[in-house]
């Protein structure tokens, strides 16, 4: 009896980081494309309304796409309350400037219109890309981080600081997560705008994936060495292989002007990164560069069963209907945007 309920907790913990990965998935796929549009914005925009048009591409869906970030948060809370401590507490100055790129774009989104002063606007649009550049330099720098390690003392506090993540390695995570948002942003745009904007879009994509492809797979050598060699992995396995695959087939695509399936092969790479994160550090959520002892895993961090088990039920019922409600919003504003003024919202 001990040891069915045993493998049952441990069943419920598996869940609960199976739930959180998919959570992060989920963001990363959709904030990829909306905060890669952000940072484009003023350099593909010439005019107001060809600004205009960019905004209202992600203007239905982008606080949508954010409640992804709420959740992942709420939910490693329910789950790992340990971790979510550990994590918010020694990443705290990380996660304030975090949340100021996103109150920046938030408030640029909602404001932008309220005037027609270009000054006023050509403001805006520069705090929209400035929060969605800041925003993903941050969320790379700290999933590239958490993937090497942090500092971490017997009692699970995290010893380091703000510039302990500022390493070489967390900033090649923040770059090439922002090169990877821009090129998923391009693509996104080039299956949403019609005319010059469309053709504008898609040179800048075959640019920025040239760029990007070389950071990702210098950035893939790095936790090679890093995390998989550093733990006698010799062989990484298959999906941060596919990851790059996939990445490069994007190219392909991009110069072919097949822009659905380049948008597709830049999602399945910004998955089959995270699958890769995710995979390479269970069952640890945090691990210590301290005393490998000392870190955090699904089993020392987590919430009692009790509570697990509610966490699974509610997510089995609402995460389907979260993603047929999501996914209902992108059908019903799936139409190219044009740059005429009359259809134009933002």
């Amino acid at each position: 009896m001990a040891r069915n309920k045993t493998c049952l907790t441990n069943f419920y913990k598996s869940f609960g980081s199976f739930l959180i990965a998919v959570l992060w998935i989920g963001f990363f796929f959709l904030e990829g494309f909306d905060f890669g549009v952000g940072m484009l914005l003023p350099f593909l925009g010439k005019k107001d309304e060809e600004r205009r048009a960019i905004i209202n591409t992600i203007g239905s869906v982008w606080d949508g796409n954010e409640v992804w970030l709420l959740t992942a948060g709420g939910a490693t809370f329910a789950a790992f309350p340990e971790w979510y401590a550990t994590m918010f507490s020694g990443f705290y100055l990380a996660l304030f400037l975090l949340l100021v790129g996103l109150i920046l774009r938030g408030i640029s989104f909602e404001y932008r219109s309220k005037d027609a002063n270009p000054a006023w606007r050509n403001r805006f649009d520069w705090m929209i890309a400035i929060g969605s550049f800041l925003s993903a330099l941050l969320l790379g720098a700290a999933f590239a981080n958490l993937a090497r390690g942090v500092p971490i003392n017997a009692d699970k506090m995290f010893t380091g600081n703000l510039f302990t993540l500022l390493n070489p390695y967390g900033l090649l995570g923040g770059v090439t997560t922002v090169a990877i948002f821009l090129l998923h942003g391009a693509n996104f745009l080039g299956l949403k705008l019609e005319g010059e904007m469309r053709n504008r879009v898609n040179a800048a994509a075959k640019k920025i994936w040239a760029v990007t492809t070389v950071l990702y797979i210098l950035f893939g050598v790095f936790t090679y060495v890093a995390g998989f060699w550093a733990r006698g992995v010799v062989n990484p396995g298959i999906v941060p292989i596919g990851a790059v695959a996939v990445l490069l087939l994007a190219g392909y695509f991009i110069n072919r002007k097949m822009e659905g399936w380049s948008f597709i092969m830049v999602a399945l790479n910004i998955v089959l990164t995270q699958v890769t994160f995710f995979s390479m550090t269970f069952p640890n959520v945090m691990l210590s560069t301290t005393n490998p002892e000392w870190s955090l895993t699904i089993y020392n961090a987590s919430s009692s069963q009790y509570t697990l088990t509610v966490m699974s039920i509610v997510a089995l019922i609402f995460v389907p209907i979260v993603l047929a409600y999501q996914g209902w919003t992108y059908y019903m504003f799936r139409k190219r945007i044009s740059t005429d003024k009359k259809t134009l919202v933002y």
